[in-house]
């Protein structure tokens, strides 16, 4: 009778986490360059106890176990803004950015300068070149990005880029404000599928009606699965109560 709330609070606490995913996919919305999360659940089975002298074979338990969580990296839409720091990217590829942490990679194009005229993310990490962080003098005007990563200004090239993509993009862990890092086993490549569109910004690719209609599925499903196990107690409480009153 104590195996129906175990197998229920394993589906709680999935569910529990599930909906931390979904409201963290709402709550990025906005967010240029946010790419969605899915839970991967798994079917955990467990064997009951065995003895010989049961009349009938051992029943395996079901337990639910949140597995992992997937990255979505659908491309969201793109978007012209005419920034003169903003760019999208088409196709699989990440800027490079240097954390406090070390080098992450992200999507977020809205970039800007810093005081020093280094070119940073809204957080004010740098954004890495080929060469190291990109910098601009005051004096330096018509500053664009080519298609392939290079980097223009009225005082000449400036190099390129550092866009580099991933063989399995789903090792990648996720940092927070669009920040992923990598993983030893796919340390990542120089992009060669990926373009830079200058002036423009790639949107959350987070669905608000998909994501809303997953959070009252899985609000719904979390009453049910409460309203099976408080019945569950009721039947042992009752249960208690009927073999007290035979002794």
């Amino acid at each position: 009778m104590e195996n129906a709330p175990l197998i229920g609070l394993s589906r709680q606490i999935a569910l529990r986490r599930q909906l931390d995913v979904v409201a963290n996919n709402l709550a990025n919305i906005n967010t240029f360059g946010f790419k969605a999360e899915k839970m991967l659940f798994e079917d955990h089975v467990q064997p009951l106890a065995s003895a010989e002298t049961f009349p009938l074979s051992d029943r395996a338990l079901h337990y639910t176990a949140d597995w992992a969580t997937l990255h979505d990296f659908k491309p969201g839409p793109i978007v012209q803004t005419g920034g003169t720091y903003d760019m999208a990217l088409e196709g699989p590829g990440f800027l490079t950015v240097q954390t406090a942490n070390g080098p992450a990679y992200s999507r977020n194009g809205a970039l800007h300068l810093d005081a020093g005229g280094t070119l940073v993310t809204a957080d004010g990490d740098p954004v890495l070149g080929e060469g190291g962080p990109i910098v601009f003098a005051p004096s330096e005007t018509d500053i664009r990005f080519g298609s392939d990563g290079s980097i223009l200004s009225s005082a000449g090239s400036k190099g390129r880029l550092a866009l580099v993509e991933f063989a399995d993009p789903q090792s990648l862990a996720h940092l927070g404000n669009s920040l992923y890092a990598a993983s030893d086993a796919d340390p990542g490549q120089a992009a060669v599928e990926t373009r830079v569109h200058h002036g423009m910004l790639e949107h959350s690719n987070v669905s608000g009606v998909a994501e809303t209609a997953e959070m009252i599925r899985i609000n719904r499903t979390y009453e049910m699965v409460a309203q099976f196990v408080q019945r569950q107690d009721d039947l042992r409480r009752t249960a208690i109560r009927k073999l007290g009153e035979l002794v």
